[in-house]
């Protein structure tokens, strides 16, 4: 078999300095002023690699002409075309078990004691991508009320710039990927299997989302829509992180406003702010952090604290009573799709191909593509990284730890592999040796400014980091 190489594609002409490319940077203050995505301030390359995937789709000859087109009659329709390339979907079901395990024992449970007089419920996930998110809230929901579901009225909008995002999650149609953290047990009876490698969700549970078009910015704009609304939760996890930290706080109360006056809001775990807490009520639960309307009369609790991180201490008790399998699996962060930069080494095309044979939930060649990828670049860290990703979502836990250990071994400040490695322990009940790792990459995130971008860390920059493993840790030690 011959070495994996990346399919060469055909080129639009690059400017040579998209620094100094007066159309390239109108047209990206254009994409940041329009989607609030500030997440390509400073990725010329990656927002590159994205346009000219538009110019080859339009026969565009070069950005100005492009410009054009956006501003023509047909300007909206490709607009949103560009959009769908630029934002990023990484979503799985169950995403983050410590916060599914706070809407299972606290947050749900809080609403539904509500709302037991009028039995509605109005639920918001904000950046839905392609359904994952409300799709669990719907099957928890179902599992909680039981036959009681019919006799209320249940509301969950999924909403997305992305409009191709949106046309995957009305189909409800999902691969191996996206279903990682989902038993096998729990996945024949949640979906149908409808193709190879593809399950569909059951129509119970699909009619209780419906899918909107949406822009968060709007939230801001003079006329913000007037329908969104006395939520009882939402959802906002791994959105907030592209837009610009001011834009940030902006959102975040604007969030809150759309809350009924005992409504929850739950960001992603990288995402908590201590000024979040002047806008709204914090509260502490266990490994994650929730925010409500100001309440005079709610105990005040403090707001996230992200310092130093103290050690591990002692394993309590009871963290040996393992959960059922929904909600105990970690995460694996996806790494986000980039462009290799002019001049990168072949390693750099080869991990790009096993992510999209990855995302695609073709594990079987994604192995295989890392079995030629490492013949080719042995000694590249990122290729054992993703070795390790893939084997961990194939269920194989040994290989995959000797996968993220080599990479450790070629890298040892390698901060996402630490902390991959750490997921992986966590997840098989090895809380001792998971802390110790996921606490050396938080120190080693620690040594690079915190708006640095970590190097296949799915956007994720050095304080996001080390504020998701401080979560993780106070889960630990049950604080």
């Amino acid at each position: 078999m011959k070495p994996l190489r990346a399919a060469p594609r055909p080129l639009i002409p690059r400017p040579l300095a998209l620094a100094a490319d007066e159309p390239f940077q109108r047209l990206k203050r254009a994409v940041i002023a329009r989607t609030g995505h500030h997440y390509y301030a400073d990725k010329d390359e990656v927002l590159w690699d994205r346009v000219q995937r538009r110019l080859l789709a339009t026969r565009d000859r070069d950005v100005g002409a492009y410009l054009k087109r956006l501003a023509g009659d047909d300007g909206e329709q490709e607009w949103a075309a560009l959009e769908t390339e630029i934002t990023i979907g990484e979503t799985f079901f169950f995403r983050y078990a410590e916060q599914f395990t706070a809407l299972r024992s606290t947050i749900l449970p809080d609403i539904l004691d509500r709302r037991a007089q009028d039995k509605r419920i109005r639920i918001w996930s904000a950046g839905c991508a392609t359904g994952a998110e409300p799709y669990s809230i719907a099957i928890l929901l179902s599992q909680m009320l039981g036959e009681a579901l019919a006799d209320w009225r249940i509301s969950i909008l999924g909403g997305d710039i992305n409009a191709a995002f949106l046309e995957t999650a009305r189909k409800g149609q999902f691969g191996r990927w996206a279903l990682r953290a989902v038993s096998d047990a729990n996945r024949d009876q949640w979906f149908t299997e409808t193709a190879r490698n593809t399950w569909t969700l059951k129509s119970a549970y699909r009619g209780l989302v419906r899918f909107e078009r949406q822009n968060l910015l709007d939230l801001l704009g003079p006329a913000p829509p007037l329908e969104l609304t006395e939520f009882d939760l939402i959802l906002c996890r791994n959105v907030l992180i592209y837009f610009h930290h001011e834009v940030v706080e902006q959102l975040v109360g604007a969030l809150g406003g759309r809350l009924a006056p005992d409504g929850w809001l739950l960001l992603g775990h990288a995402e908590p702010n201590p000024a979040f807490g002047k806008l709204l009520d914090v509260t502490q639960l266990p490994g994650t952090v929730a925010y409500r309307p100001p309440d005079p009369e709610r105990p005040a609790q403090p707001g996230p604290s992200f310092e130093a991180f103290a050690a591990p201490e002692p394993e309590p008790q009871h963290l040996a009573e393992a959960p059922s399998p929904l909600w105990r699996p970690a995460p694996i962060p996806t790494p986000v799709p980039t462009s290799a930069p002019l001049g990168a080494p072949p390693a750099a095309d080869l991990v790009e191909t096993v992510r999209r044979l990855a995302d695609a939930g073709d594990y079987a060649a994604a192995e295989a593509a890392c079995r030629q990828a490492l013949a080719v670049a042995p000694e590249d860290p990122a290729l054992h990284l993703h070795d390790g990703l893939v084997l961990r979502a194939l269920g194989r836990p040994a290989p995959a730890e000797a996968a993220f250990k080599r990479a450790l071994y070629l890298d040892r400040g390698f901060a996402l592999a630490h902390y991959h490695l750490g997921l992986l322990l966590l997840d098989h009940g090895r809380t001792r040796a998971a802390a110790r790792s996921l606490k050396t990459a938080a120190q080693i995130a620690g040594t690079v400014p915190a708006e640095t971008r970590l190097a296949h860390g799915a956007g994720l920059d050095a304080g996001q980091l080390r504020k998701s493993v401080r979560l993780l840790l106070q889960s630990l030690v049950g604080v």
